[in-house]
């Protein structure tokens, strides 16, 4: 069985030291290391992270040590983020996040995982995303939280 693909937005990176989001996306590094997922990220994500703090970056080092993890945004990856602020998913404001969007719908990622819950991770948002995938001939993707995904593979006694 293939193992699924995860698209970390720049918002994973960061929780991985935020004290709020800490622990679950911690644990979602412990499940990849364990080869439950395979990780991809952008230089989009590279180049937001240029100025954060140095943990940060340097877990983007460690992480992204394989070039192919390392996705790039190319022309056609451009036109669809576009395509989604003309169809108002979102505005031009935030054209990075639908540039996320883009990069793992054409990059055929499972799963895009975000902590941004007011421009990604929200059922309207994805809806919105997926109706532009959809009319354009592109696969719907799924826009998660770390928390959706790290308690799927736990076994517990029940």
């Amino acid at each position: 069985m293939r193992t699924p693909t995860l698209y970390l937005d720049t918002s994973v990176l960061g929780g991985y030291f935020d004290d709020e989001w800490k622990q679950p996306t911690q644990e979602l590094w412990r499940q990849m290391e364990a080869g439950l997922w395979v990780f991809l990220t952008s230089i989009l994500v590279r180049d937001e992270i240029e100025d954060a703090p140095e943990p940060v970056r340097e877990l983007f080092a460690r992480t992204f040590t394989d070039e192919t993890a390392l996705l790039a945004f190319d022309e056609e990856m451009e036109a669809l983020g576009e395509a989604y602020v003309a169809q108002g998913v979102v505005t031009q404001k935030y054209i990075d996040d639908a540039g996320h969007v883009a990069i793992a719908t054409g990059s055929r990622a499972d799963y895009l995982v975000s902590w941004n819950f007011k421009h990604l991770v929200n059922v309207e948002r994805e809806k919105g995303f997926n109706a532009v995938n959809l009319l354009l001939g592109w696969q719907p993707i799924r826009i998660v939280n770390p928390l959706e995904l790290i308690y799927g593979n736990r076994v517990e006694n029940l």
